[in-house]
């Protein structure tokens, strides 16, 4: 039980809270990247440590919940198509990727750059390399969102007639 307990103490301090921002934003960036956005930051990487499958990816379904006013009674909205993807590396860093859509080649290199991150060999490298553009390609298209909307944007005003 003792070494139970001690191993979970371990793992906290590989993935505690300070490791949790990290891969948060990292997954972050995956989740809103094309599936060829991951897949050739991931390739530029060079040569990567060998990556085992724990569970073949498969694409599956999830029930998408909602809530009327967000504290509403919750209610099923549909259904979302999603891909799923764990590794195990080398080093022994488990690694899980999440996506919305059909690519399982996007959530196992997905899967692989979570794994990655969590070896302080590799963390600034993936931080550096890829989390760095697909933040800045995401921000650059929120702008130019915001800009196309700013464009179209009605100013409404009135004018009053004298004394009335």
């Amino acid at each position: 039980m003792a070494q139970g307990f001690r191993a979970s103490i371990e793992h906290y301090e590989t993935t505690g809270p300070a490791m949790q921002s990290t891969r948060q934003r990292l997954m972050r960036a995956c989740a809103k990247a094309t599936p060829g956005e991951i897949t050739s930051l991931l390739s530029s990487l060079g040569e990567l440590p060998q990556a085992n499958d724990l569970r073949k990816p498969e694409v599956g379904l999830v029930m998408l919940r909602g809530r009327i006013g967000g504290d509403g009674a919750a209610f099923n909205v549909g259904e979302a198509t999603v891909a799923r993807a764990a590794v195990r590396l080398e080093s022994g860093a488990i690694g899980f990727g999440w996506r919305l859509g059909r690519s399982v080649e996007a959530a196992r290199c997905t899967a692989i750059v979570d794994a990655l991150v969590q070896d302080d060999a590799w963390k600034s490298r993936i931080i550096e390399a890829l989390v760095h553009p697909l933040e800045a390609r995401q921000q650059q298209v929120r702008t130019t969102r915001a800009e196309e909307a700013a464009a179209t944007r009605v100013e409404f005003f009135t004018m009053s007639r004298g004394s009335e």
